[in-house]
């Protein structure tokens, strides 16, 4: 089997195991486990902190002491010893944890996914810019396929959900021993230890620009844990209404939400267009206002003929949500730094944004429960009031961040899906 092939299905495998639990967890939580909002977000906050801690630090593993393919099956095989400790308990406490180090082992495998790909391809003499992308949205593919499965075969709210995780975790483990080795580098160890965690790119905080886009970068990543984090429960709970109980919102959620990814992949393809003739600060303000509109949409849609159509906008405002901030993002960082400190920025980038995550995971959990009464969610205030701060962010953003764009700079700049 060819390369390409290969590693079409090892990311495949990658996102299944994300999207066989990202968006549905929740909603096992709430309503099988009856944790409480401050329980879930707890939870899923995991996820930002495992960003924080292992950004780094599995670089410099993978850099200096294990093989990046190698490092890489570890880690999913003790993912998948988490996945099954996780789907076991009925406390919060202890699925905090489970959750918590399943992250930390998880979330370096997307970078290291990112690795054995361009050393794979490389070594076979292919283009990296030209024939990564195309793999990568095999990505998507997996998570979409994922959603469908839970969705289809009614685990959203079953621990079921976790062995799935779990067996693909322990597939794709194995799959790994089978790709190329990826060699470490002796070179790098003669970096400074400030420069191998990363360190060096805080001297960006010094630019006022800069330090601006970070912080609303942070921001901003707590407008798409939201979304992942209740997306799913809000829809569930529409099953309280006599008159949706049957509807295909209620039937299949998942189905639904992954139109989310679908918007994603499209419209991944109109960024170079738009970043080079708005600039950064006008795809980010578009970005905040989508955010916003997912909310809305979500505040006033319902399972009905004219709610669904609300529900399907969300839908479709997601993938401009969270392209034009997660890769516009990226490739603004990319273009504004120093060359020599681009790695170490791209990794500031994903963890102020995996701090944003972390806290809008507990903040949110908590305004959820703000607006719970006897077990039932007023999930129109809720969403009203998720919509409102990405709006405030606009106003605030559209003020303080001065950048001037000049057209057309990026038109030669190529974008991946990230």
């Amino acid at each position: 089997m060819e390369i390409k092939s290969r590693l079409k299905i090892m990311v495949f495998l990658q996102y299944f195991i994300w999207g066989s639990w990202l968006v549905t967890l929740g909603s096992y939580m709430f309503n099988t486990l009856h944790f409480t909002g401050a329980q879930v977000g707890l939870v899923y906050s995991s996820k930002g902190i495992a960003t924080i801690l292992m950004t780094s630090i599995t670089g410099i593993i993978a850099d200096r002491w294990i093989k990046a393919n190698r490092l890489y099956g570890i880690f999913h095989f003790l993912g998948a010893i988490t996945f099954f400790a996780a789907a076991q308990t009925t406390d919060p406490t202890i699925m905090f944890w489970a959750m918590f180090f399943n992250a930390m082992f998880y979330m370096p495998t997307i970078a290291l996914s990112n690795v054995i790909s361009y050393f794979s391809l490389e070594k076979a003499g292919l283009e990296t810019v030209k024939d990564f992308p195309p793999i990568r949205v095999f990505g998507t593919v997996g998570f979409i396929a994922a959603m469908w499965a839970i969705s289809l075969f009614k685990l959203e709210i079953s621990s079921i959900q976790l062995y799935v995780a779990s067996g693909i975790s322990i597939l794709l483990a194995l799959y790994s021993f089978t790709l190329p080795e990826c060699p470490t580098s002796k070179a790098k160890n003669d970096k400074s230890l400030v420069s191998l965690l990363g360190l060096d790119a805080f001297v960006l905080f010094k630019q006022k620009k800069m330090a601006i886009f970070f912080l609303f970068a942070m921001l901003l990543g707590a407008s798409l844990q939201i979304s992942l984090t209740f997306g799913n429960p809000f829809l569930h709970d529409f099953a309280l209404n006599p008159d949706y109980k049957d509807s295909f919102v209620v039937k299949y959620p998942s189905i639904l939400l992954s139109i989310s990814q679908i918007s994603e992949v499209l419209f991944i393809f109109t960024i170079p267009f738009f970043l080079s003739k708005f600039g950064i600060k006008k795809i980010m303000l578009i970005s905040m206002v989508a955010w916003t509109l997912r909310y809305v949409f979500f505040a006033y849609g319902n399972p009905s003929s004219e709610g669904f159509i609300l529900l399907l906008l969300s839908m479709i405002v997601y993938g401009c949500a969270f392209d034009f901030y997660n890769i516009s993002g990226a490739i603004f960082v990319e273009k504004e730094v120093d060359h020599r400190i681009r790695a170490s920025a791209q990794g500031l980038f994903y963890t102020v944004t995996g701090l944003g995550s972390y806290v809008g995971a507990i903040v949110s959990g908590k305004i959820v429960d703000y607006f719970t009464v006897d077990g039932v969610k007023d999930w129109q205030s809720i969403w009203l009031v998720f919509g409102a701060y990405p709006l405030i962010l606009a106003i605030v953003f559209a003020v303080s961040f001065k950048y001037k764009h000049e057209r057309n700079a990026m038109k030669n700049e190529t974008v991946g899906h990230s």
